[in-house]
């Protein structure tokens, strides 16, 4: 899917009385690991100062200068200690730039053949100095899952795609715009949030009545420029040869209608009304729509579920492949580490094995048949996946949630809509804790595994109270 190109600062840290001539070469090693990852870099030539470093004031001021002319590309920082590193410069450097995104700290080994004055690095050491530093100055950080790691080793590899993850997750929720697409419905008390807390945390809500919905789409001609470049995008979307014309149409105008309001409001992911007023008022449900727009990153809840889509953006940011909102839904026979998710649905395609577009069997025997076709209907694929919920606590004014990792199985299943059954370890305490703490019955889905990503973003710079499920003990 989506493959954004990440740009790092690197502060390369340097100590006079310990081998400078580490510094050089630590920086031209992490040049070429990163370079080699797909990542642009900012940071000081040897020309700017001693080897490219930073050690002296003078230098923490000039990294910090570049730093900040580069402030909109650079999407983290990476601290690397090819010796023990100037602490103070390494920190100086950082509260000057005040760039505010993520922070990675990495130590070169030393090599037990090279202990001498000659070749002695001690980054084992001064990554430890590095680190309080930072946390007297206040300035949130990442660490790498070993101590120490060369930056050409594969466990650094692993680290640099996590942080990346990381960075993309931060600055994903930074000023973002949400669509709240109609009102929620007067029967989910459960996807109830707080548009004051999520402002505080630079979520902003933009809201679309589906009055205004419904208006633009009756106005809109048949032979719309736009609803007929939509109709042709569903047509080679999904398979709808079972689904009549006229319902085809009424979403590529509910879709067209959508996509005009995103883009002229500079939205980036939304949430839907459905229940049931689509249905009575438009006659289609919105889920091929909403499917779309998942499967494109720009993903889309149903029900209103603010919290819920913030769950998918997290995810999709962290993976940069589309997200899921499911139910919790139902036991699978007598497995306690397996459950039945499902949607009726708007699950992207990427998530199905195969899928076809149907009518809604649960509201069709509310509204008819006929009213309820656009749903997206199919199993999930059997793959590793990742979860998130976010919540607004309104009594403690703060935001809370939970992240964890599991699978979606091969099980069989004979259901309607979109579902597939998943395999979670020590799944009934993840249920208690659910219940016990009074979480909603969505949950967000991707099918990677991200969820240390997630929480690594939520936790230590955004601030949020969150659980990781069965997190693994030293896991980053």
């Amino acid at each position: 899917m989506g493959n954004k190109k990440m740009t790092m600062g690197l502060i390369v840290g340097n100590r006079g009385f310990f081998p400078d001539h580490l510094a050089k070469s630590g920086r031209e090693e992490m040049l070429r690991v990163l370079g080699k990852a797909g990542i642009e870099v900012v940071a000081l030539t040897p020309e700017q100062s001693k080897y490219g470093a930073v050690e002296t004031r003078e230098e923490s001021r000039r990294c910090a200068d570049l730093f900040r002319q580069n402030r909109e590309r650079i999407d983290g920082v990476i601290v690397t200690l090819p010796n023990f590193g100037e602490e103070r410069a390494i920190a100086d450097t950082l509260r000057l730039a005040d760039l505010r995104v993520p922070v990675l700290i990495q130590a070169t080994p030393d090599d037990p053949r090279k202990m001498t004055i000659a070749f002695r690095r001690d980054s084992f050491c001064g990554k430890m100095s590095a680190c309080n530093n930072l946390r007297q100055y206040g300035i949130p950080y990442s660490i790498t899952m070993l101590h120490t790691e060369s930056p050409d080793s594969p466990e650094f590899a692993k680290d640099l795609e996590w942080f990346a993850a990381v960075c993309r997750v931060v600055n994903g929720f930074c000023n973002l715009r949400v669509g709240a697409i109609g009102a929620r419905p007067a029967a989910f008390n459960t996807v109830r949030y707080s548009e004051k807390i999520l402002e505080s945390q630079g979520i902003s809500i933009e809201t679309l009545d589906l009055s205004e919905v419904l208006g633009r789409i009756e106005r809109m001609k048949d032979n719309d420029d736009h609803a007929q470049a939509k109709l042709a995008a569903i047509q080679k979307y999904v398979d709808a040869g079972s689904v009549p014309a006229p319902a085809l149409l009424k979403m590529a105008k509910l879709g067209a209608v959508v996509d005009q309001w995103m883009a002229a409001t500079e939205i980036a992911v939304s949430a839907v009304q459905c229940w049931t007023s689509i249905e009575e008022n438009l006659g289609v449900v919105p889920c091929t729509i909403m499917s779309m727009m998942s499967n494109e990153l720009l993903s889309s809840a149903c029900e209103v579920d603010i919290c819920g889509v913030l769950g998918m953006h997290a995810l999709q940011l962290a993976s940069q492949t589309p997200s899921a909102l499911l139910d919790w839904n139902n036991n699978y026979g007598a497995d306690p580490n397996k459950a039945v998710c499902f949607h009726c649905s708007n699950l992207p395609k990427h998530f199905f094995r195969s899928v076809k577009m149907d009518f809604q069997e649960i509201i069709a025997g509310t509204v008819g048949k006929e009213n309820t076709f656009g749903t997206c209907v199919g199993l999930i694929k059997p793959e590793e996946m990742s979860f998130a919920r976010f919540s607004t606590d309104d009594t403690a004014g703060e935001m809370r949630g939970y992240v964890g990792e599991g699978r979606f199985t091969d099980d069989p299943l004979n259901t309607f809509g979109g579902a597939g059954v998943v395999e979670i370890p020590k799944l009934q305490q993840l249920l208690r804790f659910i219940c016990e703490r009074g979480f909603e019955h969505h949950v967000a889905a991707n099918l990677s595994t991200v969820a240390s990503a997630v929480y690594e973003a939520t936790t230590r710079y955004l601030g949020w109270n969150m659980h990781y499920h069965d997190r693994e003990n030293g896991a980053c």
